[in-house]
């Protein structure tokens, strides 16, 4: 029988301790919100004796997120009555508060962090317990510092808080420094320890990340006997992470027949709390991140985007639909081969190529790929009736004619009014505009929205660096949406404020493709 997995998410408390990723009270309570849809058990929200706005967070949290039974709410509490009380007093709002405290076991923390015996810090250890359980029912208790503890000396503090009344105890790798047939076998003796002294129990994992093993040691801790497991979204916490909730989860599910458990995680809220958490932290998600960055489900290689559209399987072990992705981002470059590319031209209603003519519209294909980094469906328009041009065929839509093309700019960016001035070209006719904006970036768009005529709202705007120095390559990623449909575009420049206008200019002209698209007399035109 399939066993239940508890979640654990820490985002709000350990994730919020990465620097720079502060969060106010209103964004706590969305991203709990948030979080509470995804359909974690249990949301820690945050240090409430470590200031008054975070006492406050925690508080606003239990009220309105922890207001049904079928969440727990806690916050994080040093092994000291005044922090115990903080704890208590912001989480007792909730249908199902919790009060979590923390002490070290390793001899670095209990000898030379707290300067005190081994029988001292289990005692202050035993007495907190007692403390926070004439509190509140539930109670956990963290062993800080556990894969580094001497084992017997560990498992003697867990007995003695266990008899006290803790209800979970948390086994933290907290510098990362466990591997994960040691750690998971630490966890089968203490799990069966502690089914033999009260089943009842849960006996919990926190991972850190700090040799790139946290994902690794928790999945190894479920293996052997953990009942409940403490993640971030995106991995994100203390130095290099915690475990990403979304990796464990979707390797428990993924290879179920290895772990035979089950979370209640519904997994398609996945990249939706993703994002909420990116954007409101200010943490970027790497490309390659698993599971939830960029390029987790996109292809670029020839040999895997032939393999996927044979069969989805070949290459795909998660489905971006069970995340809550529309579908697999086939990205066409120059490493793309026929099978992807002939794909695309389908879909844009080029079902009819002959042979001859789709070898050559390919060779175009691969020539602009050279120069690009991406090719984008409105390039392939372009591609086409290039080719058609070339070799005289009769009856072509003008493609160009619908595309916007990039041909200059200039940006003034001052305190009183940022202005920008673009000029563009359509088929054969060149426009211009000006605009002022709130910044730099406002008044580009905006002139180049005077000229496009189409209305879009700017939902996302990200710059990176690909490269370094004074010549540094700046990538521009874009999130648009017209008509309830969202378009993502990217450039990249030298020149941010250019590759700013072309990654508009890729969305917006990805707009006027779907219009393409949808527009019946595009079909007699392209095939004849």
């Amino acid at each position: 029988m399939s066993r239940k997995i508890w979640v654990f998410d820490t985002t709000l408390r350990d994730g919020e301790q990465v620097p720079g990723a502060k969060l106010n009270l209103y964004e706590k309570v969305e991203i709990a919100q948030q979080l509470k849809k995804l359909g974690v058990d249990i949301i820690e929200a945050g240090f409430p004796a470590s200031s008054q706005g975070d006492f406050d967070a925690v508080q606003a949290v239990a009220r309105k997120v922890g207001n049904t039974s079928d969440i727990m709410i806690t916050a994080l509490a040093r092994a000291v009555q005044a922090d115990i009380d903080s704890v208590y007093n912001a989480v007792k709002y909730a249908e199902n508060p919790m009060i979590h405290m923390v002490l070290g076991t390793s001899d670095i923390h209990v000898e030379k962090k707290f300067n005190k015996s081994k029988d001292q810090i289990l005692q202050i250890g035993v007495d907190a317990v007692k403390y926070a359980k004439s509190l509140l029912p539930e109670v956990q208790y963290s062993t800080e510092d556990a894969s580094r503890s001497e084992f017997e000396y560990l498992w003697k503090t867990i007995e003695a808080v266990m008899k006290a009344g803790a209800t979970m105890i948390n086994v933290p790798d907290t510098v990362g420094f466990a591997e994960p047939e040691e750690f998971g076998a630490m966890i089968y003796k203490l799990n069966d320890r502690m089914k033999n002294l009260n089943p009842n129990v849960l006996l919990s994992v926190h991972c850190h990340n700090d040799l790139g093993m946290a994902t690794a040691n928790t999945l190894a801790a479920v293996k052997n006997g953990a009942d409940k497991v403490e993640c971030t979204i995106n991995g994100i916490g203390e130095r290099a992470g915690n475990a990403a909730l979304e990796e464990v989860v979707m390797a428990l599910k993924t290879r179920n027949a290895v772990y035979n458990v089950n979370t209640r995680i519904n997994t398609k809220e996945i990249i939706n709390t993703s994002r909420l958490v990116s954007s409101f932290m200010g943490l970027d998600v790497q490309v390659n991140k698993a599971i939830t960055g960029d390029n987790a489900f996109a292809h670029s290689s020839g040999i895997h985007q032939d393999g996927l559209l044979k069969s989805r399987d070949a290459y795909e072990i998660v489905h971006p639909e069970d995340v809550g992705l529309d579908d697999m981002e086939l990205i066409l470059t120059a490493r793309s081969g026929r099978h992807a590319v002939k794909n695309a031209l389908e879909n844009l209603g080029f079902a009819q190529l002959a042979p001859k003519d789709f070898e050559g519209i390919f060779e175009g294909f691969l020539a602009l790929a050279d120069a690009k980094k991406e090719v984008y469906d409105h390039d392939l328009y372009v591609i086409v009736e290039n080719y058609y041009e070339q070799h005289e065929k009769a009856n072509v839509t003008n493609y160009s004619d619908h595309f916007f093309e990039y041909e200059d700019l200039q940006v003034v960016s001052n305190s009183s009014f940022p202005s920008a001035s673009v000029k563009i070209r359509k088929g054969g006719k060149v426009f211009m505009s000006s605009a002022v904006g709130s910044g730099p970036i406002d008044a580009l768009y905006s002139a180049i929205a005077d000229i496009t005529k189409i209305n879009v709202k700017l939902v996302e705007y990200d710059i990176s660096s690909v490269s370094r120095g004074k010549d540094a390559l700046g990538k521009v990623k874009i999130t648009i949406e017209h008509e309830g449909e969202t378009y993502i575009a990217k450039a990249a420049d030298t020149d941010i404020l250019k590759a700013s206008a072309l990654a508009y200019m890729n969305a917006i002209n990805s707009v006027i493709v779907t219009s393409i698209k949808e527009a019946p007399v595009q079909q007699t035109a392209v095939n004849s």
